[in-house]
């Protein structure tokens, strides 16, 4: 096992820091150990059970479930009752396609290896809850499929096939996310991570399809900080990677054009997901990991009240 970086809990969320971890299994640990570190009280407790209400305590009950507060109001003890949520199923959707290769001058990580340590944490962290955690990855088609299990051999499964899958070809839902939504028969959480450098058409028809079949949906779109500040200065060759091209070009003179076409895509892509009822975050390869463990968490905390309410 490589050596970890001496560094206290949350310095462990720092993509920079995370790239002297090699493995890929240590930087999901250390990222969801590291986030936990920085918490309050644990993200763990409330999310697979939800208080419901009292009971009179009898011989027998664990004394953990003693409300203490109840007890020094009535004088008589009381323990909490719980709302077990349905056994969560969720399955990561993880692009590998060429232009998640882009990682930058910098040495940084690359946007598959970000987005690859955000959903190895993700199922870290649904590991640990004891729920049931599969995974896509994909480009044009489906690279490799693990159904959702939680059985402990699986994380580590799940691990294995994330580290052994290289970036390539071109990105095309269009058929890979109708086929998925079909195939995933039970209803469920579908967690999908990638730069979304597609056909916002098809992305939208798919991601309706999910909802169609009422799976809950999150959204991470990660692109590198250079995609979104273009810190390009002197003249510049770029080459497409999921398309054979290539411009030689100022850089300045396109950087306006460039942003404001960026936030018109970032914009409509944002609309999609709200119209559709799916919870969006936009990440930078160069923001802390913990970002996306707070989004998903706070999703599963809103879905879990909008549960009781009804």
């Amino acid at each position: 096992m490589p050596a970890v970086p001496e560094a206290d809990g949350r310095n462990f969320l720092d993509p920079k820091v995370l790239t002297r971890i090699a493995r890929l299994e240590v930087r999901a640990r250390t990222v969801v150990e590291g986030f936990v570190s920085g918490l309050h009280r644990s993200p763990y407790h409330g999310l697979s059970v939800e208080f419901a209400s009292h009971r009179e305590y009898v011989p027998g009950d664990e004394t953990k479930h003693i409300d203490w507060k109840v007890w020094a109001r009535a004088d008589r003890l009381y323990v909490k009752q719980y709302e077990e949520e349905t056994n969560l199923r969720a399955t990561l959707l993880v692009d590998a396609s060429r232009s998640m290769r882009y990682g930058g001058a910098d040495g940084g990580m690359s946007k598959f290896t970000y987005a690859c340590t955000v959903a190895a944490s993700l199922a870290y962290l649904l590991h640990l809850q004891q729920d049931a955690v599969g995974l896509v990855t994909f480009d044009t088609a489906v690279r490799r499929s693990l159904p959702p299990s939680s059985h402990p051999s699986h994380l580590k499964l799940l691990l294995h096939e994330l580290a052994g899958t290289e970036p390539d070809n071109r990105t095309d839902v269009a058929e890979v996310f109708h086929r998925l939504a079909e195939e995933i028969t039970r209803r469920g959480l579908v967690v999908l991570v990638s730069d979304l450098l597609l056909d916002l058409g098809s992305l939208t028809r798919a991601l309706q399809h999910f909802r169609h079949k009422r799976h809950e949906v999150v959204v991470f779109q990660v692109l590198h900080e250079d995609e979104l500040v273009f810190p390009f200065q002197d003249n510049t060759m770029f080459r497409g990677l999921e398309v054979e091209q290539q411009i030689l070009t100022e850089p300045r003179a396109l950087r306006k054009a460039y942003l404001e076409a960026l936030d018109g895509f970032l914009g409509r892509v944002r609309r999609t997901c709200a119209d559709l009822g799916i919870d969006y975050m936009l990440m930078s390869t160069h923001d802390p990991l913990d970002a996306a463990l707070a989004s998903y968490l706070a999703f599963r905390r809103r879905k879990a009240r909008a549960v009781l309410k009804r």
